[in-house]
């Protein structure tokens, strides 16, 4: 409890002096001590610091930097204890492996990995450490017996964020207990990737898969922050950075499950440059709804609007009931104007992340629990590229994402399809959708800065065709004729976009 006490305190005074003038050597050593107590707590609690290590909103900076070097790599269990485990779940080693090799590749706090052949084909065999559920298991039964009463020394208006972190944090280490979990996740993204250029999923072997065993392709590479390795390979890294962002920014944008521990461990390099990905325990999860208003707070921050920003977190449900709205917009105001003389697309994520996360901190902002994840992996990612320290932009990645990715188009087209369905069932419901496409334009011509013109042709086509059809479906409650004429109207207008964006 007084590691609780002690973090209360200079969390305080880093949000009132917004880390300046601080008691640096204090911070540093108050952190240290945080980083011992979770090391010597065990696997669930690295595991806790290693969540904690992404959180800027919660911590003061110099305990980040502390908790960042937690490494979920612990002492591996002799052979003779793991022996016991495979051949409960698929019979005798013998007749379910060519061969075995008993030296652990790699040993995590909560299974080990061995190098095996299976009919021919070499293969990984993830097994769950002896012991390891059972342990789990009471680690967070006495997680949740002491929240309630650590929550009580937590800042009000960082409880929430603090419990959501935390009931995510939970999840997630019991979804890891269950390899047929992981097998399911890394089977969905595999599927969900199927086409994208460039990057390798291992497969799994489901015969000699159980809740304790995942077996998979061996599929060895260059770990990503190995830069001498890269390069002696000829690996081009300002590419392979921006390939790592578009990968796993895809998944988030495009698609309804994404990586969520993008850490060096689980990345490596093949000699052509693909990315070969590992470990599917840690998945994140966003339905469409979330993912365009995830991408609507992340245009606002790159536009410096703190009043949009403000309506897209509160979409997100990032905001505490009962709010005053005035007073975060000029708070907001206030923390982008720190970013003054730096140009747009100069922002790389952790600009981004901080602005949010200083805010966050000293306002009553909330972060829900489907976004835990999310912050997990855009804070791990960026670390694998401040590894590399190449020319990269993320703004500029995440354009592309949204354009290539037919993001925005998709976009606009599910929320046409929302919207007549609410205008069928009532004409208030419909006329509410028009600020929505509103912001919607609004949104577009910042990404259409800088972009060929075929491609603008069709994105403003596009939007143009779905205000008509939004506005036509309004006025087709009061004009049956002039609303068909419009809704026709859209149609042409995006026709026409489609021949020019062919020219």
């Amino acid at each position: 409890m007084p590691l609780v006490i002690a973090l209360r305190k200079d969390r305080r005074e880093w949000v009132k002096k917004q880390g300046k003038n601080v008691d640096i050597p204090r911070y540093k050593k108050n952190a240290q001590k945080a980083l011992k107590t979770f090391l010597s707590l065990g696997p669930v609690y690295i595991k806790l610091g290693q969540w904690l290590s992404s959180r800027a909103d919660i911590l003061p900076q110099p305990y980040l930097e502390e908790l960042a070097k937690l490494q979920d790599e612990v002492p591996a269990e002799s052979f003779d204890k793991v022996r016991p485990i495979i051949e409960q779940d698929l019979g005798p080693m013998e007749k379910s492996f060519d061969f075995i090799d008993t030296n652990v590749i790699s040993g995590a706090s909560l299974g080990q990995v061995y190098k095996a052949r299976l009919r021919g084909q070499d293969v990984i065999v993830k097994v769950k450490r002896p012991g390891i559920e059972q342990v789990v298991e009471e680690d967070i039964r006495v997680l949740k017996r002491i929240i309630p009463f650590a929550m009580r020394f937590v800042d009000s208006n960082l409880r929430y964020s603090a419990e959501a972190m935390l009931s995510q944090f939970i999840e997630t280490m019991n979804e890891e207990m269950d390899y047929r979990i992981e097998s399911q996740n890394l089977k969905a993204i595999k599927h969900n990737m199927q086409n994208y250029k460039k990057l390798i999923i291992p497969s799994v072997i489901d015969d000699r898969s159980s809740k304790n065993i995942l077996t998979m392709e061996y599929l060895p590479g260059i770990k990503i922050t190995n830069v001498k390795a890269l390069d002696e390979a000829g690996i081009d890294r300002e590419q392979l950075v921006v390939r790592a962002h578009r990968v796993f920014f895809t998944m988030l944008l495009k698609h309804d499950l994404f990586h969520a521990d993008p850490h060096p461990g689980n990345i490596s390099v093949t000699k052509d440059g693909s990315l070969i990905l590992y470990d599917f325990g840690m998945v994140g999860r966003l339905d469409n709804k979330t993912r365009l208003k995830l991408i609507r707070l992340y245009l606002s921050l790159v536009e410096r609007d703190p009043t949009r920003t403000v309506s897209a977190m509160d979409d997100l449900g990032m905001l505490m009931p009962g709010y005053d709205r005035s007073i975060i917009e000029k708070g907001l105001a206030l923390s982008i104007q720190a970013f003054h003389g730096t140009k747009v697309d100069r922002m790389e994520v952790r600009a981004l992340m901080d602005l949010a996360n200083k805010t966050m901190s000293r306002f009553p902002f909330k972060l829900p629990k489907h976004l835990a994840l999310y912050m997990r992996m855009a804070s791990i990612l960026e670390g694998v590229y401040l590894t590399h320290k190449v020319n990269f932009r993320f703004i500029n990645v995440l354009q592309t994402i949204l354009e290539e990715e037919n993001i925005v188009r998709d976009a606009y087209v599910e929320e046409i399809k929302l919207s007549f369905g609410r205008f069928v069932k009532s004409i208030d419901s419909a006329i509410a959708v028009v600020p929505e496409i509103r912001q919607f334009i609004e949104q577009s011509k910042n990404m259409q800065l800088n972009k060929p013109k075929p491609r603008n042709i069709l994105l403003s086509g596009t939007i143009l065709a779905a205000a008509v059809f939004v506005g036509s479906t309004i006025l087709y409650s009061s004009n049956g004729v002039i609303g068909e004429i419009g809704m026709a109207g859209s149609a042409v207008i995006m026709a026409l976009a489609m021949l020019l964006k062919e020219k």
